[in-house]
């Protein structure tokens, strides 16, 4: 016979997650963001609500084209208006749960510089920070090892193009 200690502590194990219903797939698109300084080339790189640093991205709105997204999110995100997509660097997958779906996030990577005032970056309100890294250093927080192999890739272009 379970004792009522035994029942109170069993309901800590039994949690079951409901199971997966639907999949999802969300097509989003984004940004590797730099600009030149005197210290090299720096990434722009936002820390999501659990700490992360990634780089602003967000959903495909209907109607709009990936390079459009990536554009609209790097000044919804970061407050850069002035930039330049400078070209595609490829697409990375993720996959995580949401309550009964399995959410297939396919995002759209573009190479883009910024103009203007850089030092004007602003994160929004669910943000828990923002800031500008030299090249090296973004690469070591970058969270997310398909986002850091799209790094390499840019700072080659950004090498050989001398952008």
């Amino acid at each position: 016979m379970a004792t009522p200690q035994f029942d109170k502590f069993k309901k800590y194990f039994s949690r079951k997650k409901p199971s997966i219903q639907e999949i999802v797939r969300e097509p989003t698109a984004g940004g590797i963001v730099f600009r030149k300084s005197d210290k090299g080339v720096e990434i722009l790189l936002i820390q999501d609500a659990k700490d992360r640093w990634t780089i602003p991205k967000g959903h495909i709105e209907e109607g709009e084209t990936a390079q459009q997204t990536a554009r609209r999110e790097i000044g919804e995100e970061a407050g850069l208006k002035e930039v330049d997509v400078l070209g595609w660097l490829g697409k990375i997958h993720f996959r995580y749960r949401r309550i009964d779906k399995l959410v297939l996030m396919t995002t759209q990577i573009y190479l883009v510089r910024a103009k203007g005032d850089t030092n004007a970056i602003q994160k929004e309100e669910w943000m828990n920070g923002i800031k500008w890294f030299p090249f090296h250093e973004a690469l070591d927080v970058i969270e997310y090892e398909d986002i850091g192999k799209l790094m390499l890739l840019a700072m080659k272009r950004i090498r050989q193009e001398n952008l």
